[in-house]
């Protein structure tokens, strides 16, 4: 069964969702992040994706408090990401109650770096592949590399990851509908991979079709803030 993982993005200490990423296109639906992730812990959510989106910018964790407020409150597992940039960076993660961290740009950058955390902390380290046109992005989706995608996910994969969360830029915050074709792809070339889909769900429909596909996760945001998809219809996935 698809895990349900809902996104808190988090700008100024606030709950926002971006559109592609677009930091210009910013919509702010609540003012306070835990009463957010208070919610969906009522609802039956046993799961969170939570980002730093100022720390994506900073290249540094900035609302590091707002994580620790969240897991000292709840009993959420979080995988944070978003600034995780240096061996300071995720202790700070890893000590204000982060369950898994998400390495992104700082996979790209310093592979050495996020090969000696996943030697030491196993699975708690998740690979962020963001993607454009099946290339890897960076710096808070700023630049796309010239990294293929699959080759990228498969490299890591030789070394120890054993979790990926995907996301296709072109689809994220646009309710679009997910990359299905391209998440067969990765299934297709790395069937163990515990892959986590993220961008552009936009209806149960959607769910239902991952869940269908046999995809681990999926990160769900606009689609639950906009109300296109009611914590009712969830239910069926959070026994």
């Amino acid at each position: 069964m698809i895990k349900i993982i809902p996104a808190i993005d988090i700008i100024d200490g606030k709950c926002v969702r971006l559109t592609k990423g677009d930091y210009s296109q910013k919509i702010i639906y609540n003012e306070n992040p835990l009463e957010v992730a208070k919610e969906f812990e009522d609802n039956g959510i046993k799961y969170l994706h939570l980002v730093d989106l100022d720390g994506a910018k900073a290249k540094q964790i900035i609302n590091w408090s707002i994580l620790e407020s969240i897991s000292q409150e709840t009993k959420l597992e979080i995988d944070f990401g978003g600034g995780i940039r240096s061996k300071e960076d995720l202790r700070i993660a890893f000590q204000s109650g982060a369950t898994k961290i998400t390495a992104g740009s700082i996979a790209v950058k310093e592979r050495d770096l996020v090969i000696s955390w996943i030697d030491k902390y196993k699975e708690k380290v998740i690979l962020g592949a963001d993607t454009k046109n099946e290339m890897i992005s960076i710096n808070a989706w700023e630049v796309t590399t010239d990294i293929p995608l699959i080759e990228y996910i498969k490299g890591y994969w030789s070394l120890g990851i054993k979790e990926a969360i995907v996301t296709d830029i072109s689809r994220d915050g646009v309710l679009l509908g997910p990359a299905f074709d391209l998440y067969k792809k990765i299934q297709t070339e790395i069937p163990a991979l515990q892959l986590i889909a993220s961008g552009g769900v936009s209806k149960i429909e959607d769910v239902d079709k991952l869940n269908e596909q046999n995809i681990n996760g999926v990160i769900i945001g606009k689609a639950i803030y906009e109300g296109r998809i009611k914590m009712k219809e969830l239910k069926r996935y959070l026994c």
